[in-house]
């Protein structure tokens, strides 16, 4: 019986010191959990995202703005005819010359996306200036409408290592591209269409780019959103698309929830 009450005490005694092993343990795990929530990498280069693995027929559909606003108005009733949500880029000079078609943007639902300031080839540019180039549009667009942007598109499609690691370190997911509509070559309103909704890559997850300033591009919207809805996909703003923690990408750019 003696023996038995010893070795009740010496548990209890130890039993603060096991439960506070425990809990440096747990707070270890959750550390090195978001130490690195997302990996951009793939062997020795980061890459942004160009489409996302998920088996829900959900696409998302994106606008650069960067030139003209002849057709915003159009667009964004076509959007709402269609109750679609999407993701317009815009740069500084766009957001600075047409300040209420970024508030009409915001306000009908829509996603505001970073498309830099002066639409600069951002893999020739010092990490200072890349800084400058995102949180310059930043702070406009957070001044126009109360709105954080936390989507990058790099103009032209350019990028390398150090703008992703850049853009990210500003809390920033870098977006690309898997279907391009080639409406920026005025090809016409069926080369549109038929560009998109015949694409190779149309796809679960796909990502598709489009112009708000392209000639042809908003006589083509309405046919477009009807054919993919009629292909059974929901059209949803890149937010809702990605992945915003524990994602990995594969070598063609497909973000992949880990």
């Amino acid at each position: 019986m003696l023996a038995f009450i010893k070795k009740y005490i010496l548990s209890y005694r130890l039993m603060p010191a096991l439960v506070l092993l425990c809990l440096l343990a747990g707070i270890s795990a959750l550390a090195s959990a978001e130490i690195l929530p997302v990996n951009y990498t793939v062997g020795n280069r980061e890459l942004p995202i160009y489409s996302v693995d998920t088996t829900e027929n959900k696409i998302a559909l994106s606008f650069d703005a960067a030139w003209g606003n002849e057709d915003t108005a159009t667009i964004l009733s076509i959007l709402e005819k269609h109750n679609v949500h999407v993701t317009f880029f815009m740069t500084g000079g766009w957001v600075e010359s047409y300040p209420e078609d970024v508030k009409a943007i915001a306000s009908a639902g829509h996603d505001l996306g970073n498309h830099s300031e002066n639409h600069k080839e951002m893999s020739k540019l010092t990490n200072s200036e890349i800084e400058e180039e995102l949180m310059s549009v930043h702070n406009k667009v957070k001044e126009l409408t109360g709105k954080e942007m936390f989507l990058f598109r790099p103009p032209y499609g350019d990028y390398d290592n150090d703008l992703i690691k850049t853009a990210s370190s500003l809390n920033y997911y870098t977006i690309q591209w898997s279907v391009d509509s080639l409406d920026w070559k005025n090809y016409g309103i069926d080369s549109i269409i038929k560009t998109v909704c015949e694409h190779k890559n149309l796809g679960n997850g796909a990502i598709i780019l489009c112009h708000n300033g392209a000639k042809y591009t908003a006589q083509a919207l309405d046919t477009m959103l009807t054919r993919l809805k009629e292909a059974g996909y929901e059209i949803v703003p890149i937010s809702e698309l990605i992945y915003k923690e524990n994602f990995h990408m594969d070598h063609t750019g497909k973000q992949i929830h880990d």
